[in-house]
Formats: C-alpha cells, structure tokens, sequence
C-alpha cells in the first residue's frame, strides 16, 4: 500500500499471476479501477511451453536410488527438489550429502535469516542442488535451475505449477 500510495494519481495497474485465490482478488481490486480480469479456469489448458515434463512411476523405497541416478545422468546447472514435509527436506538433504552431492536443504523450520543465507548460497551457485519444502514454491528466481524434481508430488495443480516454473523462467 506505502509502495501505491507514493507512486503519481494517474497511473495504469496491472497485476498477473498464475494463480490468484478467491480471497486475495479483493485485495488486487483495491488498487485498480474498473479492472479486467482474465482467467484460465481450464486445467487442460494449463501449459507450461518451453518445458519438458516427465514422470516416473516408482514406489516410495525406490525414490533415492532412482533419484541418485539422475543426478548422476542429467547434466544440470541447479537443480530443486520438492518434497512434502520438513522432515523429508532435512532428511533427503542430508543423504545427498552423504552422497557426496552438493545439496542444501531450505524449509520452514529454519529462522527468516537461516533461510536467507541458504537460498543465496544456492543462488550465488555454491550449492547446487537445494531441497526444499512449498515455501521455496513461489516467487524465488534463480537463472540457472534447469532442472526441478517433485520427489513428492504436490497437492494441487497450483501448486505444481509454481514448483515446476522455477526451472526455465528466464528463457
């Protein structure tokens, strides 16, 4: 609001997102007028162009082994692995380290500044491979991943869409 209130009365606002909840859309339309609104409600319309998606069907006991293949195959610049729980992020980071992967793990547990001071030793590319919980899911950019793992699959389309948009966002 401090942001809005101290730019000129007449201006044009546009806000976009790809994805936009039912209770933060009056708060968008406080800060324009006579808005136009454009949704995608479709999920089959949901296309992320420029990436390539894959899946593998894999029990859970065979997920690290299937997942040390990979790294050890792909050729990646960084690389972010998703899972669902605290404990799995600290735990899976843990492992690849053992395995002599350069991995960091970032999650909610962790203090504001813990948090901070991860996210920029993996964006000043010091680590490589960051395992992360949703909280890393939106918002962050960082050029060089070029590869996302959803080791655990996400609840939503939402919120895949966030996760898998880390990877390629700048061309």
């Amino acid at each position: 609001q401090e942001i809005f209130r101290n730019t000129p009365h007449e201006k044009q606002v546009m806000m976009f997102s790809a994805t936009l909840s039912k209770e933060i859309r009056p708060v968008c339309k406080k800060f324009m007028q006579d808005p136009m609104e454009v949704y995608v409600d479709d999920e089959a319309k949901l296309t992320l162009h420029g990436l390539q998606q894959h899946y593998v069907k894999i029990k859970e006991n065979e997920k690290n082994r299937k997942l040390f293949e990979l790294l050890d195959a792909l050729e990646f610049n960084q690389v972010v692995i998703f899972v669902k729980s605290v404990q799995r992020c600290m735990a899976l980071a843990q492992l690849l380290v053992e395995q002599n992967f350069p991995a960091i793990g970032i999650h909610r547990a962790m203090s504001q500044e813990e948090r901070l001071s991860r996210y920029q030793q993996f964006k000043d590319f010091q680590k490589r491979i960051l395992v992360a919980t949703n909280l890393f899911g939106r918002g962050m950019d960082i050029e060089r991943v070029n590869i996302v793992f959803n080791y655990d699959m996400p609840e939503d389309s939402d919120t895949y869409l966030h996760r898998v948009a880390r990877a390629g966002r700048f061309g």
